[in-house]
């Protein structure tokens, strides 16, 4: 176990105002970052966002107590704004941008049109035998398209002139961002103004 220099316990999911010990993160006293409960550890995690998490862990990790934590909070807002702007520009390959989930049940059998279900059509129709409990990869292409074929691709049906969703899966980065900073007022809101400003109008475009 190792003791640790600092850990941070996040918020219970169901009851905000209350960490709980099987979400944190801290980093032990020989530097090594250990985590728990977080998007990074999360099978479903695109890597690019565990990625950008991880990578914001880093730059607290140099802190030895709770000022000096606090004081590194600008310079791992810096690393996800260079996160940010790498998937604005469209310069994110999209084997980073890969999501996995499990078919709780048959594709067809899917009443709403969730992203795996689409997915898994679209396997099925190139003759891919897809059944329940399978593991569905995907990209998301267009998450407000309204013909649901077009949200998102089966990953190993995308080609080079494939596009990511650059605005569904920059909420997925704040999110994930403000997951671990929320015990410091950062929710996803507050990260978009401060992170966000020619982003966004490039995303707008």
């Amino acid at each position: 176990n190792g003791r640790y220099k600092w850990i941070v316990f996040l918020p219970s999911r169901t009851h905000p105002g209350i960490p709980v010990l099987n979400r944190y993160y801290g980093v032990l006293e020989e530097g090594q970052i250990k985590v728990r409960g977080i998007e990074a550890r999360r099978a479903d995690t695109p890597q690019f966002i565990s990625n950008a998490q991880i990578d914001m862990i880093k730059a607290l990790s140099k802190a030895s107590n709770a000022r000096e934590f606090r004081e590194k909070i600008p310079e791992s807002l810096k690393v996800l704004r260079r996160h940010v702007n790498r998937l604005v520009d469209h310069e994110v390959s999209l084997d980073q941008l890969i999501i996995t989930n499990q078919l709780s049940k048959r594709a067809d059998r899917y009443s709403n049109k969730v992203f795996q279900a689409i997915a898994a059509q679209q396997l099925m129709k190139e003759g891919i035998e897809i059944s329940a409990g399978q593991t569905v990869r995907y990209i998301i292409t267009d998450a407000d398209e309204r013909r649901p074929d077009r949200k998102v691709k089966a990953a190993e049906l995308t080609t080079q002139d494939t596009r990511y969703d650059a605005k569904k899966y920059l909420d997925l980065l704040l999110a994930a961002a403000s997951n671990i900073l929320s015990p410091f007022g950062y929710s996803d809101e507050k990260l978009r103004d401060e992170v966000l400003q020619l982003e966004e109008q490039k995303l707008l475009k």
